[in-house]
């Protein structure tokens, strides 16, 4: 299939390249450097020079913490956010109804929720990439035509850049990470398939000093005439989100009425409003994710409303689960089916977390319909009933569904938790820092010599579990009824040795998409910078 939105007559020759990522978005550029630790060269295309300036997403989770510790930027992350205490809901009147606390320690080793201002994690990235020999970040690059002729050939991608010339760049694999206006989903055939919600929002980004009456979390109003959210990002600054009965932007009057419940705004008060925009909130999947190696991520394969803070969370977690899997393809000739498990992985979570947004949406905001009094009640009469809250409070690190890399079992499919753990020189660090970016076996037990041949075979680092951090891996690995477990290099539980087994249980279905004979792809080196077409 081709797409072309630009007719040219350009004859340049293609050039060659193992990755092209279509949009360097958090997405696209967090692709990239996993892709680079694991020694895949890319070539990231963006039509824009810097980094989009205003404020769009602003939470994240712990797994997602632990993607930007294996891009390699979680350090400097934790210097420009914040954690949040929960979700609280609140009626008409600004009472509680209900409130779910997030923990500061979550499963993954870092706060269940943290609050950030999308640019400043943007610009970490790309630091980031600028300091990866294997990547390189095209600025002003406007992708017109993604083709690829068949299924096991090559990717073609055609752009122009902001002198009007024509560019071919010729790609093992392309990542479309180009938003919700894909062209790369135009090029694998995808259509949406629409989750039955739509709103219109104002959103409000405010920069101030002034005294905010705020509890370090996220603010619910479950009002059906003036739903509204509210959340302090950092030192200075929030965002409010109102559903109007009208499309008509709030002036400064209006927006002091808004706002009143949490800030008083007098004339003379130091109120700067970064950014104020109307959006409408929509939830959609795309029915493909992958077309041959032409894939799918982010805003690209799924859009959801806000509500829970996902919108910038699947799309890391696409680029996490995909990248390992198709630099196994590209540098050991693993199989190419690895790749299919790609979708079949994330679609299910995607869609799960969509619609856990929009049934947050319809319940929290209520919605305009006769029920909606009745949602709010149930919603306030479950926030009362012991451990449901806790319950909503949960990661959202869904078990993977059980396919060729996900063996059956309680613990398969499944993130293995990140306790601190002492390293070699007797400091502490956490424990992907020990795992490295391979495979990795935890194991509670001396490893039966079947599974310590495998896990020599893969490269994977061995831990002994409970020599090495408090004992929360070997409770872990005991709940689960388990002696060891073989992790994904996304730290997926991808096999186990049950307790008292002597191997894992697995091995004949994933070994032979890991371990085959078919030749890896040859990797071009990069065009130096200064000469790049």
């Amino acid at each position: 299939m081709t797409v072309d939105r630009a007719e040219s007559g350009d004859d340049t020759e293609s050039v060659s390249v193992p990755v092209v990522i279509v949009g360097a978005g958090p997405v696209g550029v967090t692709a990239a450097l996993l892709l680079a630790r694991r020694g895949v060269r890319s070539v990231v295309l963006e039509r824009h020079q810097d980094v989009y300036p205003l404020p769009r997403a602003v939470a994240t989770d712990d797994e997602v913490r632990r993607i930007l510790q294996a891009a390699g930027i979680h350090e400097e992350f934790a210097a420009v956010s914040r954690p949040a205490r929960g979700l609280r809901l609140l009626d008409a009147r600004h009472r509680v109804i209900a409130e779910f606390p997030r923990s500061p320690h979550g499963h993954h080793g870092f706060p269940q929720t943290s609050m950030f201002d999308q640019p400043e994690l943007e610009r970490l990235l790309r630091t980031a990439l600028a300091e990866r020999p294997e990547c390189e970040l095209r600025g002003g690059a406007e992708v017109t035509a993604v083709r690829q002729d068949d299924t096991d050939g090559p990717v073609h991608v055609t752009y122009r850049d902001e002198d009007g010339r024509t560019h071919r760049l010729r790609a093992d694999a392309v990542l479309g990470c180009d938003g919700a206006g894909s062209l790369t989903r135009e090029a694998v055939g995808a259509a949406w398939e629409d989750l039955r919600f739509e709103e219109r929002w104002t959103v409000v980004d405010v920069r101030t000093k002034a005294r905010v009456r705020c509890w370090e979390g996220v603010d619910q109003v479950c009002d059906p005439n003036r739903p509204a959210t509210f959340m302090r990002i950092g030192e200075d600054r929030y965002r409010w989100e109102f559903r109007l009965p009208d499309d008509t932007e709030p002036d400064a009057e209006r927006l002091r009425e808004l706002v009143a419940p949490w800030v008083d705004i007098a004339y003379d008060t130091d109120f700067e409003v970064v950014r104020q925009a109307r959006y409408t909130f929509r939830a959609r999947v795309a029915d493909r994710w992958r077309r041959g190696r032409i894939f799918l991520l982010g805003d690209a394969a799924h859009l959801t409303p806000p509500f829970v803070g996902q919108g910038l969370c699947s799309g890391l977690r696409d680029a996490h689960n995909l990248s390992w899997k198709l630099a196994a393809v590209l540098q050991q000739g693993a199989d190419e089916r690895m790749l299919e498990t790609y979708e079949r992985e994330r679609k299910p979570h995607a869609r799960h977390v969509i619609r856990l947004a929009v049934a947050t949406g319809w319940a929290m905001t209520g919605g305009q319909d006769g029920a909606a009094a009745l949602r709010r009640t149930a919603v306030a009469a479950a926030g009362r009933i012991p451990g449901v809250a806790g319950l909503a409070a949960r990661n959202l690190s869904r078990r993977l569904p059980t396919g060729p890399l996900v063996s059956r079992g309680r613990l398969g499919g499944t993130h293995c938790p990140q306790p601190w753990t002492r390293a070699a020189d007797g400091g502490l660090v956490r424990l992907d820092d020990v795992l490295g970016d391979s495979f990795a076996v935890l194991t509670a037990v001396p490893l039966p010599p079947s599974a310590h041949a495998l896990a020599e075979g893969l490269g994977a680092e061995v831990v002994r579990v409970g020599e090495v951090d408090d004992g929360t891996l070997a409770d872990w690995l005991r709940a689960g009824h388990a002696d060891a477990v073989l992790l994904r290099p996304d730290r997926v539980v991808l096999d186990t040795v049950p307790a008292g087994g002597d191997r894992f249980t697995g091995t004949s279905a994933w070994a032979p998409l890991l371990c085959t004979t078919r030749r890896p792809a040859e990797q071009p080196a990069l065009l130096p910078r200064s000469t790049a077409p």
